[in-house]
C-alpha cells in the first residue's frame, strides 16, 4: 500500500524590521489557504518565520531583543495559523525565537532563549519541538563586519537533542518526522542522528544571506546556494529520507537572503525548487516507501555501520594535526 504525502515548502519573502507579527502570520495563513487548494497535507515555513532575522541587529542589553521572542506557542498572535491548520486539516512546521522560563544546567530557573521550531499536526496539536544546536556567528559586536550575525549572543545551544516522532500526518497513520534549523543542515552528524531514528521526512527552515559576511575571504554567490543544496541532498541520500527545506528570500532590512527553497527525495534529487524571492509555495508528492531502498541496501545501518571506529566524532571538537611521517632508518 502506498504511503504518500503531499508536502510543501512555503517560502517567505522578506519580513522587514518594522513588519508586525500579524502581517507575517497573515501571509502564512494565505499560503496555507493556497496549500489547501492544491491538496497539500504538510507545509514547512522558514526559520524565524514571524520576524525579521533579528540577529543581524546588535543590542548591547540583550533584553532589548526580547520583543522578537515568543513566550508561548500558540500565542494570541499565532493562533490564526493553528486555526487555519485545523480548518484545512493541514500540518505545519514553524520556526521562531523562543523564550522559556526553565532550569539551566546548574538548576537555576531563568529566562532562556532558543532558536526553535515546532511541528504541528492537522488538528492543531504540537507534535514535536526542536531547538537549534549548531549556532553560527558570534556573540559580541564585530567591527570588521558590515552585517552582524549574533546568534551566539541571542540564543543558547539547543538542549532537546535531535528528536524524531512518529505521528499521523495527512492521510497516513504515522510518519517518522524530525527537524533541523538552518546551519544544522551543514553538519552530517545532525542528519545521522535523525537517520538512526528511521526518520522519513525532515522539516528544515533557514534564513541564509547571499554573501558570506565573515570577512574571512570571498565565497561566490552561486556557491552559497550550491553548498546549501549539497548539504541537504547529501543528508537525504545518506539517511534515506525526504527533506522539505524552506527559506526566507529577498532584500530584508537591506540584506539579501538567497531563498532557493527545495524539496529533496531519498535519492538526493531535488524534486521541487522555488523560483522567486517572494512568498511562494512549492509542493511535491513524497512516496515514503522510497526511503526503504537506501536503508535496506547501501545505508543498512545495522549491517554496515562501524561505530567502534567513529570515536573522534563524539570525543573531539577541534581538528588536530596528524602524525608526521618520518623515513625509517636503514637497518
Amino acid at each position: 500500500m502506498s504511503r504518500l504525502i503531499t508536502a510543501a515548502a512555503a517560502q517567505l519573502g522578506p519580513i522587514q524590521r518594522a513588519e508586525p507579527r500579524s502581517s507575517a502570520v497573515g501571509r502564512m495563513v494565505r499560503l496555507l489557504e493556497r496549500a489547501h487548494r492544491r491538496g497539500v497535507e504538510l507545509v514547512v515555513f522558514p526559520e524565524l518565520a514571524l520576524t525579521t532575522f533579528f540577529p543581524r541587529h546588535y543590542h548591547e542589553d540583550i533584553s532589548h531583543a526580547d520583543k522578537w521572542f515568543e513566550t508561548a506557542m500558540p500565542s494570541a498572535e499565532t493562533a490564526p495559523l493553528f486555526d487555519a491548520a485545523r480548518r484545512y486539516g493541514i500540518g505545519f512546521h514553524l520556526g521562531y525565537a523562543e523564550m522559556a522560563q526553565e532550569a539551566d544546567e546548574t538548576g537555576a530557573v531563568r529566562n532562556r532563549r532558543f532558536n526553535t521550531s515546532v511541528l504541528v499536526g492537522p488538528e492543531g496539536d504540537v507534535l514535536l519541538k526542536y531547538r537549534k544546536m549548531h549556532l553560527p556567528g558570534h556573540a559580541e559586536y564585530d567591527t570588521r563586519r558590515k552585517v552582524q550575525h549574533l546568534e551566539k549572543r541571542y540564543f543558547e545551544v539547543g538542549n532537546l537533542g535531535f528528536p524524531v516522532i512518529r505521528a499521523p500526518m495527512g492521510g497516513l497513520d504515522g510518519i517518522n518526522m524530525g527537524m533541523l534549523i538552518c546551519n544544522d543542515r551543514r553538519w552530517p552528524e545532525a542528519w545521522r542522528v535523525l537517520g538512526l531514528q528511521s526518520v522519513e521526512l525532515v522539516a528544515l527552515g533557514y534564513n541564509t544571506p547571499s554573501l558570506n559576511m565573515e570577512a574571512g575571504g570571498f565565497e561566490a554567490h552561486h556557491l552559497r546556494v550550491f553548498h546549501s543544496h549539497l548539504s541537504i541532498q547529501a543528508g537525504c541520500y545518506q539517511n534515506s529520507c525526504f527533506a522539505v527545506a524552506t527559506a526566507k528570500a529577498g532584500i530584508e532590512d537591506g540584506n539579501e537572503l538567497f531563498g532557493h527553497s527545495i524539496i529533496v527525495n531519498p535519492q538526493g534529487e531535488i524534486i521541487a525548487m522555488a523560483g522567486s524571492w517572494d512568498d511562494e509555495l512549492i509542493a511535491a508528492d513524497c512516496e515514503l516507501d522510497m526511503c526503504m531502498l537506501g536503508r535496506t541496501t547501501v545505508f543498512a545501518f545495522d549491517r554496515h555501520r562501524r561505530p567502534e571506529a567513529y570515536g573522534r566524532i563524539t570525543g573531539q571538537v577541534g581538528a588536530v594535526e596528524p602524525e608526521v611521517w618520518q623515513k625509517s632508518a636503514p637497518r
